[in-house]
């Protein structure tokens, strides 16, 4: 599948919870992989960045599946945590 089919997707939870509209994609391209999904453009995420990606942002490895949506897991705490270092890095 290419980035670009999975833009303007509905994103919802494995519970059927809507969550948001895939808006941009942020790609790690040392691994080359996507890292996350946000819910807004990356062009709009001025200022907080870090709030931002923590509030309006999927982790990739948290999805289970893409077909007609983007189907998402709830993180694990340990999940939560991994996360959070990589919002870091990322608002740097």
């Amino acid at each position: 599948m290419k980035i670009s089919e999975i833009y303007r997707m509905d994103i919802y939870s494995d519970g059927g919870q809507y969550l948001g509209e895939v808006q941009d994609v942020i790609v790690d391209l040392e691994r080359g992989e996507v890292s996350r999904l946000l819910m807004i453009p990356w062009k709009n995420a001025k200022g907080d960045a870090k709030g931002i990606l923590k509030q309006k942002s999927i982790l990739y490895k948290n999805v289970k599946n893409v077909g007609d949506v983007v189907l998402v897991s709830a993180p694990s705490p340990a999940g939560a945590e991994a996360g959070k270092e990589e919002v870091d890095d990322l608002s740097r």
